[in-house]
């Protein structure tokens, strides 16, 4: 991982996360209050879903990194999943509650005030979003690579931070054009288009906060890192001597594991078998950080059987 960016952990990045979104609540409240704007209300009320979502975030990520135990001996990391459904959830009653308030002031349109002030503060809040968000992905990547727990909750987190950017320099746009044209509607009309963008990223988040906690295959290029592993234990000149097959992967939150059986000679030695197989395991392990590998001795003219008649015997 680049030394960097070493120091910014999850726990940190997800503290910082909840450090701007209450600095942010309070700026885009400002705004709101000096202007009247239901567009910047909807920004406000966003940020609130960020200073919740980051709390809930940095617990699970807590939970996360714990170490194994006897209740849970693969580990804590799904629990990172959690907070992305979490978040997923608020965004959902954010935008909910952001539609009703643009409903009713559509029709009643309201004159803003001081819209100038409000602006400003509002590109403050966007320019703190912006800057961590940027932070947080680019750590996240890292911690992704390194299978660090927690990554998936960091960048989820800074996913939804983006699109708080992308609210803020939409209301932006549109409270200064209301300013201009003196078109009250168009200021209602962008706090809808608000609840609908954030209504789209709360579905994404749910649907992979759902699919995360399902137990998937590895992806097909760290599938092939580990077939090139497992070929270089296997000479080309002899390919019965040793040999892997069975080999099942799975994925839970940044762990990784993999399962399968190495097939040798029958008269080798328990030790002989047992020093190749460590040797392979932490190939693999190194291979891949996060990486748990399993592997079953046979001997090379023992089949194990799976999913057919033979398990039934």
């Amino acid at each position: 991982m680049d030394k960097n960016h070493a120091w910014l952990t999850p726990r940190r990045l997800l503290f910082g996360s909840v450090v701007a979104a209450a600095l942010t609540i309070a700026l885009k409240a400002l705004a709101w209050y000096v202007t009247g704007s239901v567009g910047l209300l909807s920004d406000a009320m966003e940020s609130f879903v960020n200073l919740a979502s980051a709390v809930f975030a940095f617990v699970m990520v807590t939970i996360a990194q714990q170490p194994a135990d006897d209740d849970h001996p693969y580990g804590h990391t799904k629990a990172e999943y959690f907070s992305s459904g979490f978040e997923g959830i608020l965004i959902l009653g954010a935008a909910v509650a952001i539609g009703w308030a643009a409903v009713g002031r559509l029709m009643e349109p309201q004159a803003l005030e001081a819209p100038g002030l409000g602006l400003g503060l509002s590109v403050v809040s966007g320019v703190i979003n912006g800057g961590l968000a940027l932070l947080m992905l680019r750590a996240s990547r890292q911690h992704k690579a390194a299978g660090v727990a927690g990554a998936e909750a960091v960048e989820a987190d800074a996913r939804h931070l983006l699109t708080d950017v992308y609210t803020t320099v939409g209301v932006v746009i549109a409270v200064g054009l209301v300013y201009v044209t003196g078109w009250l509607w168009l200021d209602p009309l962008v706090a809808l288009l608000v609840a609908a963008n954030i209504l789209r990223e709360a579905v994404h988040l749910i649907r992979r906060a759902a699919d995360g906690l399902m137990d998937h295959a590895l992806e097909p290029e760290l599938m092939d890192q580990i077939q090139r592993v497992l070929n270089d234990f296997v000479d080309p000149d002899r390919p019965d001597l040793l040999r892997f097959d069975h080999l099942t992967t799975r994925r839970a939150g940044q762990r990784r594991f993999v399962d399968m059986h190495m097939h040798m000679p029958p008269n080798w030695t328990l030790r002989r078998a047992a020093a190749v197989r460590i040797s392979v395991e932490q190939a693999l392990m190194s291979e891949i950080p996060g990486l748990r590998a399993t592997i079953q001795l046979l001997p090379g003219d023992v089949e194990a059987h799976f999913h057919d008649d033979e398990d039934l015997k």
